[in-house]
């Protein structure tokens, strides 16, 4: 039997006093089943005439089949894989939008998540009103959105378009107020759905940064991306999730070498 040495213990000691070490987010045998019809019915008029007829055909799949993991503090976490895969439902999980059907998913900190472009917008209010209803929806109070307001549009640089409704912006600028909100509270977990693929180079590079600057504070960000290059760049580590199915994680390149090779 080998004892542990002084060196040991003193090694162990220094790791769990660094928060860099500590688990954010762990996931333990997570599954996620769903119920869907059959056959595509064209109104929900339709669906609820059947519904109480019972005469939908249901159908069961596991958009998430047993999924452990853990992410660390001041990391940035890659998951790859197709449409369909179960990426946005690992992340819903975390986000705790929903519940998983089996296993556990413990988090630990302040979450900020960007699940869905523009979720959380009203389309009819303007991007000042609708940067206090997401501050709302993020737990913030009415003062500490008004503390940040003028970096939140400082950062998104919409200063021009603050007053005009949400609905006449585009696609890059509801990502811009989307992160601008979200990253304003220095989260210690940050959850980002392909967000970064929209909006400009320069704008994209902003956003990377800032992410950058949450890992080095100890934040953990699980990042969900098509863009390869921006994985293997921003990830410390990576995972493959396919059909509910975690084929593997590790290093980003190996994880995109894989995903490649077998899963594209």
């Amino acid at each position: 039997m080998n004892l542990p040495t002084v060196s040991d213990s003193i090694n162990r000691m220094v790791e769990e006093q660094n928060p860099l070490s500590e688990q954010a987010i762990r996931l333990e045998d997570v599954s996620v089943r769903y119920r869907v019809p059959s056959e595509r019915i064209g109104t929900f008029k339709e669906y609820t005439i059947r519904f109480l007829k019972r005469q939908i055909q249901m159908r069961t799949f596991w958009a998430l089949n047993n999924v452990s993991l853990d992410i660390r503090r001041g990391e940035v976490f890659g998951v790859v894989g197709k449409n369909g895969a179960g990426k946005s439902t690992l992340l819903k999980g975390v986000a705790r939008v929903l519940r998983p059907t089996k296993g556990r998913v413990v988090v630990k900190g302040r979450v900020a998540p960007l699940l869905e472009l523009g979720a959380g917008f009203h389309p009819e209010l303007t991007g000042k009103e609708n940067i206090f209803l997401n501050g709302a929806l993020l737990g913030f109070s009415h003062r500490e959105t008004l503390d940040k307001y003028d970096q939140i549009v400082d950062f998104s640089e919409l200063g021009e378009f603050i007053n005009a409704p949400i609905r006449t912006y585009s696609t890059g600028m509801y990502a811009r107020l989307g992160f601008s909100v979200a990253t304003a509270s220095e989260p210690d977990i940050l959850i980002v759905d392909e967000i970064l693929g929209v909006g400009d180079e320069t704008f994209r590079k902003k956003c990377q940064a800032r992410i950058e600057a949450f890992r080095q504070r100890g934040a953990a960000i699980l990042l969900v991306s098509h863009d390869m290059p921006t994985v293997h760049s921003m990830c410390q580590r990576a995972a493959w999730l396919d059909h509910g199915v975690l084929k593997i994680i590790g290093e980003p390149d190996k994880v995109i070498q894989a995903y490649r090779e077998r899963g594209i």
